[in-house]
């Protein structure tokens, strides 16, 4: 789905699988700063949205995915998984619940087999699922932005923590702020350290691996499927792969690309995930790669000097927490 804001001048479409909303409008570095100081907005509106209603939804998506959503208050918003019985990620919701529905946001492309499976699962219980996507748009600001009382969301609205459902049709009028590119939003997300499903992951990816423990996962709920594999890393073992922060070469004119080979002298031990430019930090990227890859080792990223900070350690696992202090935030 096209967004309108990509008819303002000088707006330049992102890459797939966001090519529908403009990467920057001629300026990233500045939309960044804008975006941190509560005066801009980011059209994120290539995500897909689901609305589940009933008076099941809770205790039945609680029984469905890894977080503990069976007394989610209204207005909190929170994440969650849906996993495969091996415990591999397949889908990952940003939700809250009004008191009357929960409103999911997804990534671009998932939310078909996302509802194709709910669907599947409903037996008798009394849930709806819709796909709400054509009717509302996904936007975001930063804390700033509501903290200060510079936004003005239009009747409709649905917050999501600082992420917005909108009515689409009110998508062109930017909420009364300047429009932000998504390469400002990913250069914040790389530099805040959150993961994004499809970039950091790939099919083999487990929630430790790159720190969707807690923020998205809760380990002492009732059972769930992928759950076993959750408890058995958690209490008895390591994953595989652990989530690293790459401070790329600056002389170089290109960043990696997204899949590419991550190597340590010559041998491959990992994959790029998001790559960008920040406007303090300069190149930047997340990476996945092997767990008994030396924390101090120099790495090459698509061929690009890189050197590595820790964001999931090496002994994540065995009741192992990832400390705070490594986890940044955008918001």
């Amino acid at each position: 789905m096209r967004s309108p804001l990509l008819d303002i001048p000088g707006a330049v479409a992102a890459d797939a699988p966001d090519d529908g909303v403009a990467g920057h409008y001629g300026d990233p570095f500045a939309e960044q700063r804008a975006f941190l100081a509560g005066e801009a907005v980011v059209d994120r509106s290539n995500r897909e949205v689901v609305r589940i209603s009933g008076p099941d939804r809770l205790s039945w998506l609680n029984s469905l995915s890894s977080q503990k959503l069976d007394d989610l208050e209204p207005g909190r918003a929170t994440e969650t998984l849906l996993l495969d019985p091996q415990g591999r990620v397949e889908h990952h919701l940003f939700l809250v619940d009004d008191g009357e529905a929960v409103w999911a946001h997804v990534e671009p492309g998932t939310s078909a087999g996302l509802i194709a499976y709910l669907e599947k699962m409903r037996f008798m219980l009394r849930v709806e699922v819709a796909d709400v996507t054509d009717a509302y748009a996904v936007v975001s600001v930063a804390d700033a932005a509501l903290g200060e009382g510079r936004l003005a969301p239009p009747p409709g609205t649905v917050a999501v923590g600082a992420d917005l459902l909108i009515p689409r049709e009110l998508l062109s009028e930017h909420l009364g702020l300047r429009p932000a590119g998504l390469w400002a939003y990913e250069a914040l997300r790389i530099e805040a350290h959150r993961p994004r499903l499809g970039f950091e992951t790939d099919h083999k990816t487990i929630p430790h691996e790159v720190g969707w423990i807690g923020a998205a996962v809760h380990l002492t709920k009732g059972c769930y499927k992928g759950q076993e594999t959750v408890a058995r890393v958690h209490n008895l073992g390591h994953p595989p792969r652990r989530l690293v922060f790459l401070h790329l070469d600056g002389s170089a004119d290109r960043l990696p690309r997204r899949g590419a080979p991550v190597t340590e002298g010559g041998t491959e031990v990992g994959f790029v995930g998001g790559s960008a430019r920040h406007h303090e930090l300069g190149p930047i990227a997340l990476a996945v790669v092997k767990r008994t890859v030396p924390v101090d080792a120099p790495l090459e990223a698509d061929g690009v000097a890189a050197a590595q900070e820790v964001v999931v350690p090496p002994d994540a696992g065995r009741n192992v927490q990832i400390d705070p202090a490594l986890r940044r935030r955008i918001r």
